[in-house]
């Protein structure tokens, strides 16, 4: 059993792939988020209500667990993959030949395609039709998402006909590089091919050596713009913008600390107050706004421990719950400005989130102005208010533009919250995880 010696193993808060072995035989290999707290979950109390009799068993008869950390969530899925395939794991059953599941192909043409294909529609055709193929991906939303990624990084071709003369859908918003009209030559092309290859072969190292090579190639020969276009592929590689393609397995919350506000800190001109705190109710029901995104955030911890932060989204006057969003913090003990700020941060990481039109805090002029300074960085035409609380924590104030206050006032309030329920009850789940 490896409870005692999980305890002693210091395992990262990142996005990696875990393996359980016994002596040098690999029973399972999965992915997580954060490796500390998705291996933690096998040793709770409810594993066998969670994960079922076979697992259990795998638990019982593993006696360690190996880990690679990885830059990304995208990469712990494709590790996962890659490793599945070679070590065939006994308690990895369902993963290594459902024909259900997806495979990404790269087709044998002049101008190769990348396509996403059933299993059994894999089997039924010619195999010598593809140069590779990677998988199987039993997650097909997961897989979907981790394509839009690789593609915005390098573009290709999938249904367009090449050279037709006449760009597609794809090559008009960036997703195809010109394949169609003939704006890339078949030498870049097949560069960029080689390089989603090597990603989904886990070869991330060796596309970032190339590129640098070729980007100090360009700079030296004068050649500007393509050495600022293969820059910010590097970047891009180095600072992937990951969907939330793991969910979270153990969502939490607990007691909040929030920080308090004198009268003396509130600018009148910019502060509603609140004669009585409304009553707030848990629900989903339409709060009559117009159409806007509001997007709120909040903090939980208990004594410094425990940190966790939430984004909750209501759209068109509803709660979106499919768009909440949890974060465990990193770099804050108990600190809830600090804390605001590694949120929103991450928050502006994922460019392919909608972008909100306006912003609640939970607070007063310090998360105010913190929320003003990080999201200036990312997001534009966002307005930011905060809520600031008496010591009962009921709402006393809202802090922020008069005229918007006073048209979204009920949203403001329901919204920030619902984002501290949703704090509270992610804070508690986390306490409850049981080693």
């Amino acid at each position: 059993m490896l409870v005692k010696s999980l305890q002693k193993k210091k395992l990262p808060d990142d996005p990696g792939v875990y393996l359980f072995k016994q002596g040098k035989s690999v029973l399972y290999v999965g992915k997580a988020t954060s490796l500390k707290d998705r291996v933690r979950s096998y040793f709770g109390a409810d594993l066998i209500q969670t994960r079922g009799s076979l697992l259990v068993d795998m638990v019982y008869k593993a006696d360690k667990i190996d880990f690679i950390k990885t830059d990304s969530v995208l990469e712990a899925i494709i590790l996962e993959v890659n490793l599945i395939k070679k070590y065939q794991p006994k308690y990895n059953t369902k993963e290594k030949d459902n024909k259900s599941f997806n495979y990404v192909v790269i087709t044998k043409e002049e101008w190769p395609r990348i396509l996403v294909i059933r299993g059994r529609e894999l089997f039924q055709s010619q195999e010598k039709s593809f140069v590779s193929i990677f998988g199987p991906f039993p997650n097909s939303t997961q897989l979907k998402e981790a394509l839009k990624i690789v593609r915005k990084i390098f573009p290709f071709r999938d249904r367009c006909v090449p050279l037709s003369g006449k760009p597609c859908f794809n090559k008009q918003i960036g997703l195809c590089p010109g394949v169609c009209d003939g704006s890339i030559s078949k030498v870049d092309y097949k560069k960029n091919i080689k390089n989603i290859q090597l990603f989904f072969e886990g070869k991330k190292k060796l596309i970032l050596k190339s590129l640098e090579k070729e980007m100090k190639l360009f700079a030296k020969t004068g050649e500007f713009e393509k050495a600022a276009m293969i820059r910010n592929k590097i970047f891009a590689l180095n600072h992937i913008q990951d969907v939330a393609l793991i969910r979270e397995e153990h969502t939490t919350s607990s007691s909040e600390c929030h920080s308090s506000l004198t009268k003396e800190e509130m600018p009148p001109s910019e502060i509603k107050r609140l004669k009585s705190p409304p009553i707030l109710r848990r629900s989903t029901e339409s709060a009559r706004g117009g159409g806007v995104r509001i997007e709120a955030y909040d903090a939980a911890h208990l004594s410094g421990t425990n940190n966790v932060g939430v984004m909750v989204v209501m759209e068109n006057g509803e709660f979106k719950k499919s768009d909440y969003r949890k974060f465990k913090i990193r770099n804050s003990k108990g600190d809830d400005v600090h804390a605001l700020q590694e949120i929103l941060e991450r928050r502006l990481k994922h460019i392919e989130w909608p972008s909100p039109n306006l912003i609640v805090v939970d607070g007063g002029l310090t998360q105010l102005n913190i929320a003003k300074k990080i999201i200036d960085q990312g997001l534009t035409l966002v307005q930011i208010v905060s809520v600031t609380k008496n010591d009962k924590h009921k709402p006393k104030a809202i802090i922020g533009p008069a005229d918007l206050i006073k048209k979204y006032q009920k949203q403001i309030l329901l919204i920030n919250n619902e984002a501290h329920r949703f704090a509270i009850s992610f804070h508690r789940q986390q306490r409850s995880v049981i080693l």
